[in-house]
Formats: structure tokens, C-alpha cells, sequence
């Protein structure tokens, strides 16, 4: 079992940065890929970034590329997401996410946090 718990998100104006992290609890997060998606209100969960186990491999949605950046550190059992140059289309709730595969399908994801709220306005 792994629990997760989001933080770091709140309201930032267009263009600003915000830090997201997600601690996780059990031990055996270093076994584990985590990724990051989101919701917006009315539309449908998408990807957003995703990290390999020992965080040597990355992947991101072509919406975030080059502006939010996935990290993480074992040792703390933490994951992170620097997002910069923010827009108001990246408003959604961010929900972290833990799993046996590398992969951008949220199916394959068998932990997820509550999710914590990003607001950027214009």
C-alpha cells in the first residue's frame, strides 16, 4: 500500500511558478513510477508527467513540455513538480500518482492522492 499526499498548490498569476510535491508513505517507493495528471473542471483527466523509478527517465504531455519539470527523491519518498511560465489553461486539480509501470496511461496507476488545486489567472 502506498499513500499519497499532494501539496504546493494554490493561485498564481499567468506566468508564475508554483511547486508541487508529493510525499508518499511505505518503503518501497523507489519501486514504484509516479507521475502527476490533472482535471479540469468539465473536461477529462489528462497526463501530465511521469518519472521512472530511479528518476533517470521522464516524460511529459506536449501542453507542459519545456515548462513543468518531474523530480524526485528517493530518499525522502517524495515527488515533485516544478511548474513555470504558467497559463490559465493549466488550471486543473494535480493528482499524484503511483504505479508498477512506466506509462502515460492513468489505468496502469494503482495509487493516486486527493489531489491539490492550481489556479493561474490572466
Amino acid at each position: 500500500q502506498v499513500h499519497l499526499v499532494e501539496s504546493g498548490g494554490g493561485l498564481v498569476q499567468a506566468g508564475g511558478s508554483l511547486r508541487l510535491s508529493c510525499a508518499a508513505s511505505g518503503r518501497t517507493f523507489s519501486s514504484y513510477a509516479m507521475g502527476w495528471f490533472r482535471q479540469a473542471p468539465g473536461k477529462e483527466r489528462e497526463f501530465v508527467a511521469v518519472i521512472s523509478r530511479s528518476g533517470t527517465s521522464t516524460s511529459y504531455a506536449d501542453s507542459v513540455k519545456g515548462r513543468f519539470t518531474i523530480s524526485r527523491d528517493n530518499a525522502k519518498t517524495t515527488v515533485y513538480l516544478q511548474m513555470d511560465s504558467l497559463k490559465p489553461e493549466d488550471t486543473a486539480a494535480y493528482y499524484c500518482v503511483a504505479g508498477s509501470y512506466y506509462t502515460i496511461l492513468s489505468n496502469n496507476y494503482d495509487y493516486w492522492g486527493q489531489g491539490t488545486q492550481v489556479t493561474v489567472s490572466s
